[in-house]
């Protein structure tokens, strides 16, 4: 099972664990001798605590141990973590962590090593071990490990898309009867009867000529009108969608736990309501 950093498998472990950060405290053997600080933790694929990542001081080595969570103690008030029997062979013969270490099976195996007890009459198989089998090395006390949850409600808001209607873009045609007036001419013949202006005067027989038939022709036009549709363009449209933004609040009641501590016995508490001394 993959092991993770806290920090990575829980960005908000704080608020989880109330505002109380492990990584913040001092590692302590039973007697009282601080022996490093806890650098981190890795945790399983279910957020269970496997072990302390713990940076040793300068007068201890000065490296980084895997230490399993099952031999420590934590005292968030005394903000500080104990860890029983934690020898200085102990730290020596410990495999240094680093921050590429891969911690797999057998990594794991070799941190077991330093820390089980020759008594325990544990056998490693690579394929069958887990977790419980050495509650020694990573069971949680109920005294000494007292984790539970307190939980908050939040609001989520999330949003997603409903059509609310739709438009609809057509033409129809729509029918009207128009007038349009043109001017045309029309020819016509008007013949006239006058009096002529030599009446009465005597013609030469010798000029006289009588004709029969056609004497004059005259072409008579006259205009008509051509009427005729053409289209043309009136107007241009153009269909578009815009997006207008809005925002919309919502309230509503939610519900957060709180912790309320009792005491009883001798206890002396700090301001906080958190005990000076022991364990949580």
């Amino acid at each position: 099972m993959p092991l993770h950093k806290l920090e990575h498998f829980d960005p908000n472990y704080r608020e989880t664990f109330g505002g109380d950060d492990v990584k913040a405290l001092d590692l302590y053997t039973e007697g009282g001798d601080r022996v490093g600080s806890v650098a981190d933790v890795l945790v399983d694929d279910d957020g269970r605590f496997r072990y302390l990542i713990i940076d040793t001081s300068s007068d201890f080595f000065g490296k980084k141990i895997l230490l399993p969570i099952g031999l420590s103690r934590i005292d968030y008030p005394a903000r500080r973590v104990y860890v029983d029997g934690l020898s200085r062979q102990q730290v020596e013969g410990s495999v240094e962590y680093e921050e590429d270490v891969i911690v797999d099976n057998d990594y794991e195996e070799k941190v077991r090593t330093i820390f089980r007890s020759p008594s325990s009459g544990i056998t490693y198989e690579r394929d069958t071990y887990n977790y419980q089998t050495e509650p020694a090395l990573y069971g949680l006390n109920e005294q000494s490990h007292q984790t539970f949850k307190l939980y908050e409600e939040r609001l989520i808001a999330n949003k997603h898309r409903i059509k609310t209607g739709e438009v609809t873009v057509g033409k129809h045609i729509e029918t009207e009867t128009a007038r349009v007036t043109v001017p045309i001419q029309k020819e016509r013949v008007l013949i006239e009867r006058v009096v002529p202006t030599e009446a009465g005067k005597f013609v030469d027989p010798n000029e006289l000529k009588f004709q029969e038939g056609e004497v004059a022709r005259i072409e008579v036009y006259e205009e008509t009108p051509e009427i005729h549709k053409e289209a043309f363009v009136r107007e241009e449209v153009r269909v578009k969608k815009v997006v207008e933004m809005d925002t919309v609040e919502a309230q509503d009641t939610i519900r957060r736990e709180e912790l309320d501590v009792d005491t009883a016995g001798n206890l002396h508490l700090d301001e906080h309501g958190n005990t000076t001394h022991g364990a949580i």
